[in-house]
């Protein structure tokens, strides 16, 4: 038996800028996704690809995302609008 709920929940694939990574928790703080991708959460922003064709929701560091299971997310520098 284990202590941490998190170790019941399904492991859920995401993929950030294409990298494909994995979480049991569904809801992390934006920043953290941002340093997971190797960037600086105080000059990038997370995009997640939504709709066909793709359009990024556009979240700041402060933000909460959920992660569902084949989520897309990008990286947005905050001073250019192209990923």
């Amino acid at each position: 038996m284990t202590d941490k709920p998190t170790e019941l929940r399904p492991s859920v694939p995401f993929t950030i800028d294409g990298r494909v990574y994995q979480t049991r928790v569904p809801w992390h703080p934006v920043a953290e996704l941002l340093r997971l991708a190797g960037v600086d959460p105080t000059l990038y922003d997370l995009g997640e690809l939504r709709g066909q064709p793709p359009a990024p929701s556009r979240f700041a560091g402060h933000d909460l995302v959920q992660v569902h299971p084949g989520a897309r997310f990008v990286t947005i520098r905050r001073n250019a609008d192209v990923a």
